[in-house]
């Protein structure tokens, strides 16, 4: 997201607000226990896929996920499928890799790093079959939404790391960033809308139903899916 500017210059492009949280007993074995195996160094450089996962498979970038719950759940159901997760707070780092070893799950690596820097520095260009972003800080008053994720240039610097074909998909439950993400989406180069023109998706069966979006949904608050494909 776009900091404030600090002395007449614009900082970089971030993905994340560094809130800090104690850590649960489960979280901090999730980290001692999971970290070895399946965490991922900012500072190792370009990731070598084959290396980092032992095979050659489809490949699903996840930024911000939270406490992980929809991506393990993912995982879970797409063993084919290799995942990368990125996430910026050690509490939601812990309690995906504590998910993992409760279920059994293998096909994640993680980051504990500021996605946008993961990108430019450990991601090839062109070798990403999706990258998934859902729910990000909406930001929801007017005079924050530049601090918005979900900016022209850093859409257009996502489509650098999809496939040709691959495909961007977000969700908010923000009307108001629903439309800033469409209207951004629909005027990034390369990237063309597989629902149609101005349309929305409908929520794919792989995205998991949060226990947040059931509710939500009950309660009758939208949920907007969008999923872009590079062209």
């Amino acid at each position: 997201m776009n900091d404030a500017p600090d002395a007449g210059q614009r900082r970089a492009i971030r993905s994340f607000v560094l809130r800090h949280g104690r850590m649960t007993d489960a979280q901090q074995r999730g980290l001692e226990h999971g970290w070895p195996r399946f965490g991922l160094e900012h500072r190792d450089g370009l990731l070598d896929y084959p290396q980092v996962f032992g095979r050659e498979a489809p490949r699903v970038f996840e930024i911000g996920f939270g406490m992980g719950q929809s991506l393990v759940e993912m995982a879970a159901a797409a063993p084919d499928t290799d995942f990368i997760g990125v996430e910026v707070h050690r509490p939601g780092v812990g309690k995906l890799l504590h998910l993992m070893e409760e279920r059994g799950v293998e096909n994640i690596r993680v980051y504990c790093h500021d996605a946008v820097e993961v990108l430019r520095d450990c991601i090839p260009p062109g070798s990403l079959d999706t990258i998934q972003i859902f729910f990000p800080d909406p930001w929801h008053k007017k005079r924050h939404h530049k601090r918005r994720l979900i900016q022209p240039s850093f859409t257009a610097s996502l489509v650098t790391y999809l496939k040709p074909g691959g495909i961007l998909h977000l969700a908010t439950d923000w009307e108001n960033y629903a439309e800033q993400m469409l209207d951004v989406l629909s005027a990034t180069p390369g990237l063309e809308n597989t629902a149609g023109a101005g349309e929305y998706a409908p929520r794919p069966d792989h995205r998991p139903l949060t226990k947040f979006e059931a509710r939500g949904e009950r309660l009758g608050h939208g949920v907007w899916d969008l999923l872009f494909r590079r062209v």
